[in-house]
Order: structure tokens, then sequence, then C-alpha cells
């Protein structure tokens, strides 16, 4: 997840997908991308040290993370197990006037929600909560029972408070820093199966080689190039999970064109080769 995400979510009249990440996941370690849609985590357990633009905290078992429309997002996790939910907030939307407004206020950034939402805040926490278990039970009734969920969720949001203008904090299309990153990272997605050096990153930039090395990294916590190599390495994860095709056309069809590279690349992101991986 380095980019702005294109992916389906769900279906067309539930566009919800649940994630559990583990550190056997491909996506174990979330590197900065973005959505248009919302995405909640949980801790289930460990620590999860999360960026949401420029906010950094870290977050416990028992915490929710609230991810806004069009954030910069990365995690990091430490001996964590945690879950993921994205959703497109439209499949809410509700022909009431105060349900429209509300969402459409999400969906355009003038509202930004509560981003982390600790246990000691009782009521919203535990409505956060109660989405994730309504779509893990997957009973015949489950989607009437996570949309009741989501709707009480967001809900209690209102109630509570949990929300505020985003004028104060500066819209993430008028952050020219966010904006020069989400060039960039989209760059590295339609480019990763190609020669990409430093300087056609810094180009890509509109900065010096120079300058764009430290920028890069004090926005994403890589380097260009250990970014880049995580976001080949996570590609190729992919193709060893769903596809048949052999070790050597995986690396060269995810950027790299030397084979002992690739392993030895993996080894030190997977913590193992790429066979093991593909038979775990």
């Amino acid at each position: 997840m380095v980019y702005n995400e294109l992916e389906q979510r769900g279906t067309t009249d539930f566009p919800v997908s649940l994630y559990l990440l583990d550190k056997d996941h491909s996506r174990y370690h979330m590197a900065a991308h973005w959505h248009s849609e919302i995405e909640l985590m949980r801790v289930l357990e460990g620590e999860l040290s999360v960026t949401l633009n420029n906010n950094h905290f870290v977050a416990q078992k028992g915490d929710v993370v609230f991810v806004n429309s069009e954030t910069v997002h990365r995690a990091t996790p430490r001996d964590c197990l945690y879950e993921c939910i994205v959703f497109h907030i439209n499949f809410l939307y509700m022909d009431t006037h105060s349900c429209r407004f509300f969402v459409e206020s999400l969906l355009n950034r003038d509202y930004i929600v509560t981003e982390h939402i600790l246990p000691t805040n009782k009521e919203l926490n535990e409505a956060g909560n109660a989405v994730f278990d309504a779509l893990k039970k997957q009973s015949s009734g489950y989607k009437f029972r996570a949309i009741a969920a989501f709707y009480n969720f967001f809900g209690t949001i209102i109630d509570s408070h949990a929300y505020g203008l985003s004028s104060g904090n500066a819209k993430l299309t008028d952050d020219k820093n966010i904006a020069r990153l989400k060039k960039i990272l989209s760059f590295i997605r339609e480019n990763y199966d190609r020669p990409i050096t430093l300087e056609n990153m810094a180009q890509t930039a509109e900065m010096s080689p120079k300058y764009f090395g430290s920028y890069f990294k004090n926005m994403t916590g890589k380097t260009p190039i250990e970014y880049l190599n995580e976001y080949r390495i996570e590609k190729a994860c992919r193709k060893l999970t769903y596809t048949d095709k052999n070790v050597t056309d995986i690396a060269f069809s995810c950027g790299f064109n030397d084979l002992s590279y690739f392993i030895k690349t993996f080894k030190q992101i997977k913590g193992s080769s790429p066979g093991k991986f593909r038979n775990r």
C-alpha cells in the first residue's frame, strides 16, 4: 500500500473490505499511501505506530484509528496484530438532509473526524469496535448488522462532537508537501516494474536529488530506494500468493533485474526466501 490505492472494495452494493494483518501478511508494515475511502484500524495485540499526514501517535491494544478520506497514512507494527476496514462512505448515503450533509462534508473533507479513538472515550470506542465485530460474524444477516453498526458509529461521532472543520488544519489538497508526496507515490505505482533512479524520483517531485532524499524520508520514514524496494517486494508477495509464476519471472516483473539481489532484498524485508513465503 504505497500509492493512491485503486482496489475494488467488497462488492458494488456492499463496498467494504475487512483485513486481518499479522506478520505473514504482505502489507503488515503499512507503507505510506492514500485512497478516497475511509479506513478504520483497531489494534488487537501490541502497538501500532501510526502517521496520518503530519499527525504521529502510537495506537495500543483496544484503540481504534479513523483514517479520513484522502489522508496519506502509514503504520509500523510492534509485535502487533491489527485489523483494517476500508469502505466507501457513500454507500451509507441517506436522502435525509442531516445524513446527506454529514456524508458529503466527510467526502469533501470539510469535516475531519477524530483520528485516535481511545478506550477512555468509551461510547465512541465501543461503537467503532462494534463495526469490526459485525463484519466478522459473517452470518446470513451480517450485512444488516454491519450497516446498523456503521450508522450507530457515525451517529455517535456526531453526538459526541468527535469531528471538526478542516479549515484549521489546512486541507490535504492545499498542503504542498502532501501534494508533492502524492505525485511521487503515484509515479512509483505506475513505474515500479521499470528501472527507476533517485534522479527520476527527484525530477518527478521537482526537487534536486540532494534535498529530495531528506524530504522523502521525513514524509515516509523511508529513504526513496528503501520505499521503492518495499513496494516492489509487496507486489512480488501478491504474485507469489495469487499466481503460479516462477520466482525469476516474478522478480523481473517487479522491477528487479538481478535474481540474487531480489532474493537478498526479499529476505531482508520479509524474513524468509520467496519460496518459503509462497509455501506459507
